[in-house]
């Protein structure tokens, strides 16, 4: 897919039959808007077009991340301290949408979008070019005139589906789901691993059993060479901390190789 802006937007529907037709799987970063530097974001989305991202996740700053583990918890701290909230991500995000067509989907928490008033808020992420919206604390069923008001919407809701989740339950979930289904790879916050998960093919092979709806899989992926593994069961590989990690010790352009790598090894063998 081009990182440069095209006549139409690409939806995530398109960015994962691109990556089908290219026998890969699709990566999907995880960045925090504000981090390393509020200054920093621009260039760093710049970075993850550039370098063959599928998909972004755009992360909202937020003062209780309850989902998230302590690297992505400090990013998040630390750009509240300089400001930075759902309203100046949209921002970022518009300028970046003057020059790049790679879906962005934005990862929050229900509080951030209820105090920018809901209608607002999809009218605003919808205008400054979101495809999606991954909100961690709205599970399926909880708020069905809430869900209601979001599936009215032209914005994908991601749903979340956990190693304990039932296969009954499973079925409800996807059966909802639009975008793709983000699987977790485990159970638990967020944080980069040095090993998978045991039998992820097999959970992962379950639930793309039950839907049509791309499956990607995050949590816990850390090096090209997870990113592989999960990328032969896979529709998308979602690498968070360990990215958000070097970008805090290497900035932006010390994260780019890491990027590349993950690329590269979103292609599947043969």
């Amino acid at each position: 897919m081009s990182a440069t802006i095209s006549s139409e937007r690409t939806t995530l529907a398109d960015a994962f039959a691109a990556c089908r037709a290219q026998g890969r799987a699709a990566l999907v970063p995880y960045v925090t808007a504000g981090h390393p530097s509020p200054a920093d974001t621009p260039h760093l989305l710049r970075m993850l077009a550039e370098e063959g991202a599928d998909v972004i996740e755009l992360g909202v700053p937020f003062s209780d991340p309850l989902a998230d583990g302590p690297t992505i918890q400090r990013s998040s701290f630390q750009a509240i301290e300089q400001g930075v909230d759902l309203r100046w991500t949209l921002a970022r995000l518009a300028e970046f949408r003057q020059t790049h067509d790679t879906p962005v989907v934005l990862f929050t928490y229900l509080n951030p979008i209820l105090r920018h008033g809901l209608a607002r808020f999809l009218e605003d992420a919808a205008a400054a070019g979101a495809q999606g919206v991954l909100v961690t604390d709205l599970p399926v069923g909880s708020d069905p005139e809430l869900e209601e008001r979001f599936a009215e919407s032209p914005l994908d809701l991601i749903r979340l589906i956990a190693p304990t989740t039932r296969p009954e339950r499973v079925r409800v979930i996807a059966a909802a789901s639009r975008g793709f289904l983000y699987y977790v790879s485990r159970t638990g916050v967020t944080g980069a691993q040095t090993t998978l998960a045991a039998g992820l093919a097999a959970e992962v092979a379950a639930v793309r059993a039950v839907t049509e709806v791309p499956v990607a899989v995050g949590f816990g992926i850390s090096t090209p060479e997870q990113a592989a593994v999960v990328a032969a069961c896979a529709d998308g590989v979602v690498v968070g901390s360990a990215l958000v990690d070097l970008l805090g010790r290497e900035g932006v352009e010390g994260a780019r190789p890491l990027v590349r790598g993950l690329r590269a090894a979103t292609q599947r063998a043969g």
